[in-house]
């Protein structure tokens, strides 16, 4: 097995299952919607809602449910074609992949189980002033991204450091 296959695969299976079995426990314990159950004070709170829109439940319409689905399976095939394209050695680019994978799976799964949404439920801010309700599947599509972003930038920054030529002796 690839070394890149070792973290990918094993990291995609757990974020899933976590996702689905954290979402499944918020749906059943959490009800009624919107009722904020206190965790670490007003900090943080479990607050059951179902997204069906997009992040920050921006809505495209009646189809909304289906436009979306469509665009995840399309972004999964793309991130899919970027693992196969990485390097067996490249364990940092599979970890960032995995995570994005793997909260992307994991909302796809919801919006295609229920026409309610995804299940949202991690509830922070202080007082009225609260950020919008995510689930675990979000913080790995966060976590990825920004491990993504950190791996392209140092892959950019050491392509340019190679192709400046070794300064000469005078």
């Amino acid at each position: 097995m690839k070394h890149k296959a070792l973290i990918f695969w094993p990291l995609v299976s757990l974020l899933v299952l976590a996702d689905c079995t954290t979402k499944q426990v918020a749906a059943e314990r959490l009800e009624p919607e919107h009722v904020p159950h206190e965790i670490f004070g007003d900090v943080v709170r479990f607050t059951l809602a179902y997204n069906q829109g997009a992040s920050f439940s921006v809505s495209l319409g009646e189809h909304s449910r289906w436009i979306l689905s469509a665009l995840a399976l399309s972004v999964l095939t793309v991130l899919m074609v970027q693992y196969r394209r990485a390097a067996s050695h490249d364990r940092t680019l599979a970890l960032a992949l995995a995570f994005i994978v793997a909260g992307a799976a994991g909302n796809l799964l919801d919006r295609l189980r229920s026409p309610r949404g995804v299940v949202d439920f991690i509830d922070i801010g202080i007082g009225n002033v609260r950020f919008y309700t995510f689930n675990l599947a979000d913080v790995a599509v966060f976590c990825g991204a920004v491990l993504l972003a950190h791996v392209l930038i140092r892959r950019d920054r050491d392509e340019a450091l190679s192709s400046i030529p070794p300064a000469t002796p005078t």
